[in-house]
């Protein structure tokens, strides 16, 4: 195997030295010999064939230290140890097919010296290492191990894996395809330990860098699937993490992730994986603004002003701008004065009455349905959050305009969500009926994911309403309703919000299609909501 000698004396594999040659047949021989040498060392892997793997990778991580240590300005003579390590690296990433076989791992002691070779010298090898890791680690790997994935995590969390990798990945260059692999391969391998170790997600932010990092590589103006990949790991470490979120706020993460998410304000991403990016991108400011002091950094950032000029432009992020938007200005008044001031009601009416920009890229029926009850959230939040003055008139005004079309409107999707919400209710009746047993938490989590949710958001605007409008009685008769039946969708939200610590459906991407999900948006109803019927006609 030949070496390339580099200026600090390590070599670097070269990737044509790998690529398989052809005979004069064109038949790839390497590839045989390769089948040839495989089926002659396949061996069962226990316990004793685990051994001999880690003591040949011990004596060869040896030989190579001493070496270098002996020849420390000559690496012809260590350049060969170097290329045996390697080669018993790559044997130890046959352990991926045995995770029952972790906790033996760790027990002989092995992680320390795997985990010290992030710190080698050559490159090449910190490479090998974090390939291994990631293997080692892999999702579908640990998928029905949970108990030996979890001594392997914390064997590599107490041997400071995540403090090696971060540091690894400051040395990394990505002009060299295989260090660029390795950047992907170190995201991926913190990904997998969050997947294990909830706790590592804080842990990976308190102990190094990392988010740092993260921030420098979405800055980038060019696109690069690393930097799909370090907006989706950054949406992860945030979103359920308030330390997290407040931790980046503190480092100007807002500000850098909105001037990340401006590049898009008018024009659409041109592919696939720039698309997940975007929509990582608007996750993290969901998760970034959920903290008061973040709030106040969106609001000075002028983020209410962004993400008005994206919903104007009608691109690919228009519904993820209004997400935002109504993560922004919950329990936030200046967010929703603000919003009032730079005329953001006209736009957000226009999606409130079903004028949506066509995105041939979703489903047209889900698409409009999301965006529908986004906005309905994001107008329950302006009228949480704007309690009186001028801007409260114009906000109620917006409803009495044009012949009260927004308040026929607003009691059109009041019936499509009851109807619903009925209809579910009746499936979750026969259920019982059936003898499947359901507790109480889970029937109510099942109608919020029917239109629940989205029905009391709207209950909560009919209730604002009231005071001002008459309308809304002679609608609701003209439906045999009466303000009794939206008073106890209401009060089943009021009762519910208190007893249960809910799961509620926000959308986003994460891994390109798995939802978002955030806990206790229920909340975001209820705290407005108690001290609203506390104060009106319908407590």
């Amino acid at each position: 195997m030949a070496q390339k000698i580099s200026q600090n004396h390590d070599f670097k594999r070269k990737r044509d030295e790998f690529e398989p040659q052809p005979d004069q047949n064109g038949f790839d021989l390497s590839l045989l010999e390769a089948v040839e040498k495989s089926q002659s060392s396949v061996e069962v892997l226990d316990q004793r064939a685990l051994r001999k793997l880690i003591l040949s990778f011990e004596r060869r991580l040896h030989a190579n230290l001493e070496a270098r240590m002996k020849y420390p300005d000559q690496p012809d003579k260590f350049a060969d140890s170097e290329v045996e390590l390697h080669e018993e690296i790559e044997k130890l990433k046959i352990l991926a097919g045995a995770p029952e076989l972790y906790p033996d791992l760790v027990q002989l002691n092995t992680v320390p010296s795997i985990l010290g070779l992030l710190g080698h010298e050559n490159t090449d090898i910190a490479v090998d290492v974090v390939g291994l890791l990631q293997d080692l680690t892999d999702e579908d790997v640990l998928e029905d191990s949970d108990e030996s994935a979890q001594i392997l995590v914390d064997s590599l969390v107490e041997n400071n894996a995540l403090e090696l990798l971060v540091q690894n990945l400051g040395r990394l260059s990505e002009t060299d395809p295989d260090e660029m692999t390795a950047i992907y391969n170190t995201l991926a391998t913190i990904e997998n330990m969050v997947e294990v170790k909830p706790s590592v997600a804080e842990l990976v932010c308190e102990r190094t860098k990392l988010m740092r990092w993260l921030l420098n590589k979405i800055k980038a103006r060019e696109f690069d699937s690393n930097k799909q990949y370090a907006s989706e790991i950054l949406a992860i470490l945030l979103q359920n993490s308030g330390a997290n979120q407040r931790r980046l706020g503190q480092m100007n993460g807002v500000d850098i992730v909105l001037q990340a998410v401006a590049l898009y304000k008018s024009r659409d991403p041109k592919s696939g994986d720039e698309e997940e990016m975007v929509e990582n991108l608007f996750d993290c400011l969901c998760s970034l603004v959920m903290p008061l002091e973040n709030k106040e950094r969106f609001l000075k950032a002028e983020g209410v002003e962004l993400m008005i000029i994206i919903m104007k432009q009608k691109k690919l992020a228009y519904g993820s701008a209004i997400r935002v938007l109504d993560f922004a200005m919950t329990k936030y008044p200046p967010a929703c004065e603000r919003f009032v001031d730079v005329l953001g009601l006209k736009t957000a009416f226009a999606t409130f009455m079903g004028k949506i920009p066509v995105n041939k890229k979703k489903n047209k029926e889900s698409y409009q349905e999301e965006l529908e009850e986004r906005i309905v959230s994001l107008i329950a939040s302006l009228f949480g959050g704007i309690f009186r003055g001028s801007r409260r008139e114009r906000l109620l005004s917006k409803f009495v305009e044009n012949e009260c079309e927004k308040i026929d409107r607003l009691m059109e999707l009041y019936m499509r969500y009851l109807d619903r919400v009925k209809a579910e209710t009746e499936r979750l009746n026969q259920l019982e009926l059936e003898d499947l047993e359901m507790d109480e938490e889970e029937r109510y989590n099942r109608k919020l994911e029917s239109g629940l949710y989205t029905l009391q958001l709207i209950a909560v605007i009919l209730g604002h309403l009231w005071c001002s409008e008459s309308r809304i009685e002679l609608l609701l008769r003209q439906q045999r309703l009466s303000k009794e039946n939206v008073k106890e969708i209401l009060q089943i939200c009021k009762k519910q919000i208190p007893e249960f610590n809910v799961t509620i459906k926000l959308g986003g991407t994460v891994n390109g299609s798995a939802k978002y999900e955030l806990k206790g948006a229920v909340l975001r109803v209820g705290e407005t909501l108690i001290a609203f019927l506390s104060s009106c006609a319908i407590s």
